[in-house]
């Protein structure tokens, strides 16, 4: 959101100790819960006013929101990816950059978007904000949007979008937060740690944990002595299918790339040093400063790298430490 932060926000007596209450609980308790953020978030809105449906979503690439949260009248949606087009919300915040409000357009742009939840129902009121992230240069990028929306018409009044903006201000905070996290661990050299980099490796592990412990949860629930032998057999059920979750994913990481393991690891100690402060973008120069060894060395060695690697030039080289390191 771009406007006068540091104006006295608008809203009546009981809004603000709900948003007093959840300012602290998100400062507490949510940084590295995005779930749980998106879920309170909900929550809280719907204290303040109707929320019927509720969703957050992010640009990527150049014409595709993911949706990783939605909620539609009480029931979680499946996490999804639409294409936007030129006339929906999605469309209208990119060209605008400001909060979208039914009353702008009687909702043409929001129905003329890829609905979420059902797709039958038609909501008769929204509210959704744009999210961003500060730049070095030049304004602000949007980059996500957090959406409220009712099926009864005249829901949303300027006390509720006022509350709604400070909230998504909130959520804006912590992601942005994030970011700039790992931009600093980023800058730290890349022998010291592995640059940012989401790998299959990253991505397995982590769902493998949280299989792991939705099977550990249904084991719990089988042994409450109240549990009758259907609800037994279903949980079974469960616990069979997290285990087999589990052992293809283990099995599914021995198809992932280990070329980047292999070349690194076909490379001599010094070698390594060289091919690591590649991927900080070093020159000649500040390799030979940085190793303490002559600039002759320095050649010899990235000679050697780029015959082993069979590359054409020390970028590609660096990307592909890259994906070696992030692993």
């Amino acid at each position: 959101m771009e406007g006068d932060r540091g104006a006295p926000l608008r809203v009546d007596a009981e809004t603000a100790i709900i948003l007093r209450e959840a300012y602290h609980k998100i400062e507490a308790l949510f940084r590295a819960d995005h779930y749980g953020l998106y879920d309170y978030v909900r929550v809280v809105a719907g204290k303040i006013a109707r929320v019927d449906a509720f969703f957050v979503g992010f640009l990527q690439g150049s014409n595709r929101v993911r949706y990783p949260y939605a909620y539609d009248d009480g029931r979680y949606v499946d996490p999804d990816t639409h294409i936007f087009g030129p006339n929906g919300q999605t469309s209208w915040l990119i060209k605008r950059r400001q909060t979208y409000r039914f009353a702008y357009d009687g909702g043409a742009a929001l129905h003329a978007g890829v609905p979420l939840g059902d797709a039958v129902r038609r909501s008769e009121d929204v509210v959704t904000v744009p999210i961003f992230r500060p730049t070095k240069d030049g304004p602000d990028q949007l980059f996500g949007m957090l959406s409220m929306q009712s099926y009864a018409s005249n829901s949303y009044d300027d006390n509720a979008i006022r509350a709604f903006e400070w909230l998504c201000s909130l959520v804006e905070r912590v992601l942005t937060r994030e970011g700039e996290d790992r931009e600093a661990l980023r800058r730290l050299p890349a022998g010291d740690i592995g640059p940012n980099l989401l790998t299959s490796d990253h991505v397995m592990e982590y769902l493998s944990h949280r299989v792991a412990s939705i099977r550990e949860m249904v084991e719990e629930a089988m042994d409450e002595p109240d549990v009758g032998a259907s609800v037994q057999t279903h949980l079974a059920r469960i616990v069979d299918a997290t285990e087999h979750i589990q052992s293809e994913l283990i099995e599914m990481l021995m198809d992932t790339d280990e070329a980047p393991e292999r070349r690194y690891t076909s490379l001599t100690k010094a070698q390594q040093g060289v091919a690591v402060l590649l991927v900080d973008g070093l020159d000649n120069d500040q390799l030979a400063a940085e190793l303490g060894v002559s600039l002759n060395t320095v050649k010899t060695h990235l000679s050697a790298i780029l015959r082993k690697y069979g590359m054409p030039n020390r970028a590609q080289v660096a990307d592909d430490v890259r994906r070696y390191l992030a692993r």
